[in-house]
């Protein structure tokens, strides 16, 4: 039996981590190391993505240019500035590349070879798959090996225990002085029920809100990470028996879901119509709950979306390689 060919790929992106961590996600799931390659078009350029024209400085016959030849097998791009240049990449490659958006584009299905984008959102076609949750790097192989290396902090607090992934002010969500009393007061009444607090800050914390978190852990002896060293995200999702997490990042909740622990909804001030269907969509099948200060839900299969993204474009390419002959 002929063993599948292992596809060359490039992630594409203009460099923003949300992007390219689900980009190299996916990647990873087909077995590869992608090749990193972020794109940086200038004004007037920029203001005209997602549509283009790329950049000419930036352009596939220029050096240093991101989409330089080689082309690769495959490219999986997501990001308004990326994707005039996914069209530039099919085009040079003379049809040979098989192209992959990551996110509604805003220009259509036929922007790209596969698309893949979330429930809530709008996009169908033949060619664009659909799933409740977002792609990610939370390999099931990631979380094993961080279940099998615990942190002694976490080692040392007794369960169940809680995980607490904090985000902060958002394009959508606010948090008002009552929104962060309101979850102090939630946080410190699950640690009063016996619940053991372990959990991190983000980089859109605000300091407000990171002290009255972190007043809330040290009155009960929780582990709440100090922003020294690596943050312990990975091994905070493994050792979960619940998760508390804001509402502000669709991506944190969709990350949580690969643990199958019962993720527990803390909303501020705001919210968005997109939001709400995800989280209603996650509420339906029991891995979801509102975020009332106790523990509620029981777990449930993990769901790991990224791989089933990455078995559709496997499939996908493997057709489109059997039409150019490749096979």
């Amino acid at each position: 039996m002929t063993a599948e060919p292992i596809p060359t790929v490039w992630v594409l992106t203009d460099g923003k981590a949300g992007d390219e961590v689900q980009c190299r996600g996916v990647a990873e799931r087909l077995g590869v190391v992608p090749e990193i390659r972020r794109v940086a078009p200038r004004r007037p350029f920029a203001w005209l993505m997602p549509r283009g024209p790329i950049d000419p400085r930036e352009a596939p016959d220029r050096p240093g240019s991101p989409i330089r030849p080689p082309f690769p097998d495959i490219v999986i791009a997501s990001g308004r500035r990326a994707i005039a240049y996914v069209r530039a990449v099919k085009k040079a490659s003379n049809g040979a590349t098989f192209t992959v958006i990551l996110k509604d584009p805003r220009t259509g299905a036929g922007s790209a070879d596969f698309m893949w984008v979330a429930e809530h959102d709008r996009l169908r076609d033949e060619n664009v798959l659909v799933t409740t949750t977002s792609p990610h790097g939370l390999a099931p192989q990631r979380l094993a090996a961080a279940r099998r290396n615990p942190p002694a902090a976490i080692v040392a607090l007794p369960a169940p225990r809680a995980t607490v992934l904090v985000g902060g002010d958002s394009r959508h969500h606010r948090f008002t002085p009552e929104d962060i009393t309101r979850f102090a007061e939630g946080l410190d009444a699950l640690a009063s029920s016996g619940v053991a607090l372990m959990g991190s800050r983000s980089r859109r914390t605000p300091p407000a809100l990171d002290a009255a978190v972190a007043a809330v852990f040290a009155r009960h002896g929780g582990w709440w990470w100090d922003g020294s060293g690596e943050n312990p995200y990975v091994a905070l999702l493994a050792h979960a028996d619940a998760i508390v997490t804001t509402a502000d990042s669709t991506n944190m909740i969709g990350e949580a879901t690969a643990t199958g622990a019962p993720i527990l909804v803390f909303e501020p001030h705001g919210g968005h119509g997109k939001l709400a269907k995800f989280l209603e969509a996650l509420k339906r099948q029991g891995m979801v709950h509102h975020f009332e200060g106790r523990l509620e839900g029981e777990r449930y299969a993990p769901v790991d979306s990224t791989q089933i993204i990455a078995d559709d474009i496997r499939r996908r390419w493997l057709m489109h390689r059997q039409q150019l002959g490749l096979a």
